[in-house]
Parts: structure tokens; sequence; C-alpha cells
């Protein structure tokens, strides 16, 4: 038997896309952990037991010696349960917003109300692995990325630290997202007749995903206009990112510095210059894909990233981050 890992919040998008991961990774046992007493048995075929589910949450934690917990839950819920789990000895992977921003200032302003453990707030590690892998290794309280965030920080940051970007005439990211990422709480627009046959922009210039992106890029807000959309599928984000370059640079120059940062990730493929990925090359994969154009004559640019938002963007990563706080491969179970 492998290590015990436990799930919260499995019956979610993101929870069961987690679940179905940790099934078929060779080094861990996994179990379901109940945060709430009227969670129902779902449905099944007859003769077929389902998932061990364990009530008690902290107390089975020590009970069963679980070495990481992943909270798939939302960010108000991870505040309260994460300080009992790391009181009861495991390692936290939080899917959440609970822990992604560094001050409860920054989290207060973008999430409307106060953090109520700053203490862990500064403590956490954010789980971008090509960034922040040494960081990962040792982390005790992971906060594991958005999956808009994932998909323009990959693009955007080793542009931005080779000070490629003409950064005075600003950096705009039209993200689009499959329905999933909306998370499978009810709710009139994400229903099937508001979504289907419809193409809608949401969060205008207030997206909570856009701090992520100013932290991990380097990025002032001034500089970055971030507007969301809903797509009529099921998963995968695409984000069509446009700036000017400063002069000297154009497509062949962009994919070379993705090359030189991005050599050894398993997980970023890279297109020829003047090539962009679509959002089927990546769907149900822990890949980000990554392609640039330029207009050399007006020093205009365009990047595309596509992931998975509930693989890359969610569980992919967070079973990445795991795989590198526990000294597994980083690929185990996502290859």
């Amino acid at each position: 038997m492998g290590l015990r890992v436990g799930v919260v919040g499995y019956l979610g998008y993101g929870g069961a896309e987690l679940v179905a991961i940790l099934d078929r990774h060779p080094a861990v046992e996994r179990m379901l952990l109940e945060d709430r007493a009227d969670v129902p048995d779902p449905p099944r075929p007859r003769g077929h037991k389902g998932h061990q589910r364990i009530q008690g949450m902290a107390d089975a934690i020590r009970r069963e010696g679980l070495a990481v917990v992943f909270l798939a839950t939302h960010h108000d819920v991870s505040i309260q349960l994460v300080p009992q789990f790391l009181e009861a000895g495991a390692r936290v992977v939080d899917l959440s917003a609970a822990f992604r921003l560094r001050t409860p200032e920054r989290y207060t302003r973008w999430y409307g109300a106060p953090h109520t453990q700053p203490a862990l707030l500064a403590d956490a590690v954010y789980g971008l692995p090509e960034f922040n892998r040494e960081a990962v290794r040792t982390a005790t309280l992971l906060a594991n990325p958005g999956c808009y965030p994932t998909a323009v920080n990959l693009a955007l940051r080793p542009l931005v630290e080779a000070g490629v970007i003409d950064r005075s005439a600003g950096i705009v990211c039209d993200a689009k997202s499959g329905v999933s990422g909306a998370g499978r709480k009810p709710s009139l627009k994400t229903s099937f007749c508001e979504v289907t046959g419809n193409f809608s922009a949401y969060s205008l210039l207030d997206h909570r995903h856009v701090p992520e992106v100013l932290l991990t890029s380097g990025l002032e807000e001034a500089e970055f206009s971030f507007t969301a959309h809903l797509l009529p599928v099921e998963r995968g984000i695409l984000e069509t990112i446009y700036f000017r370059l400063n002069p000297g640079y154009d497509a062949a120059s962009l994919v070379s510095i993705y090359e030189q940062r991005y050599q050894g990730e398993p997980f970023i493929r890279l297109y020829d210059p003047g090539q962009t990925p679509e959002l089927r090359a990546v769907v149900r994969t822990n890949y980000c894909d990554i392609g640039a154009k330029v207009d050399a004559a007006t020093g205009r640019a365009v990047v595309v990233s596509v992931i998975d938002n509930l693989v890359k963007g969610a569980a992919g990563q967070a079973v990445q981050n795991m795989n590198l706080m526990l000294g597994f491969p980083e690929t185990e179970g996502l290859l």
C-alpha cells in the first residue's frame, strides 16, 4: 500500500477529477473525508460498494496517518479546516483561493471578507511548480493556483522577466473557460439553456484571479487588463494575450525565451513561431501549450496559452505538487 492521502470536497468537479487521478496513482492510497454530516451517498450500480468515506476529519487524519490532505472546497471552508489539518499532522494542498494571496489586506480587497488566518496566509507556498519547485518540496501548506492565472502566468512571466514586453503599452488577456470552471453548484448563468449556443463575458476589470497574475508575473494592476468569458463547452481554458514588443524581437525570439525557461519541464509544450494551440490539444491532460505570433513591422504580439481547467488548472497541478512534496517523480499519475 502507498502513502495515505485524503480528499475533502470530492463531489465537486475539481474534487472528482482529483479522485480520478489519485485512483490511478501508483504510490498513494486515497481516502475520502467528509466535511459535512449531510452528504448523501450517490447512486451506484448494485453490488458496487463505492469509495471509502470517513467521518471525523482531524481525528480521522490522526487515526489513518494521512500524509497529505487535499481541500477541493470553497475558500471560506478551507480557512476553517486548514488549521485543524495542520494541527493533526498532515500537509495540506488547498485548491481554493483561501491562501493564494500574501496579505490579509489583499485578500479582503478581492474577496470582500477579512482573512481569519493571516499567519497561515503568510506561510503558504504558492504552488506553480514551474516557478516555485524548491519551495513546493518543503511546503506544509500549499496554495494551489487558480486555473486562469496558471495559463496566463506560464505564458507571461518568462517574457516579463526577459524584458521583451513594452509594458507602457499595456497587456490584455482575453480568457475563455469551459462551464466546469464555475463549479458544480447550480446557478442560472451556468444552466444548460443559458450556456448552450451562447458566449458571455463576466467579472470585467475585477476578476478575483487578477492579483495572482500580478503577484506571480510581477506586473502592476494598471498594466494588465483581464476579461473572462464563459465558453459553451464542458472544460478547458484558452487565453489570448495581446501586447507590444520592445524593438528587435520577433516570434522566434519569444519561442526561444520559452525554450530556455522551460527546458526540461514535463508539462509545458511549445509551438513553432507563428503557430498557436487549440483547446482540444490539452483537454484531460496536465499540459500547458503555448504559441506566439508577432507582426514585426508594428511590434504587435499575440500569445495563446491553453490548459484543462480541471487538470493543470486544478486537480492535476495539485497532484503534481503532491508528488514534489512527497518525493515522488513529478509526473507520477499524470502521464
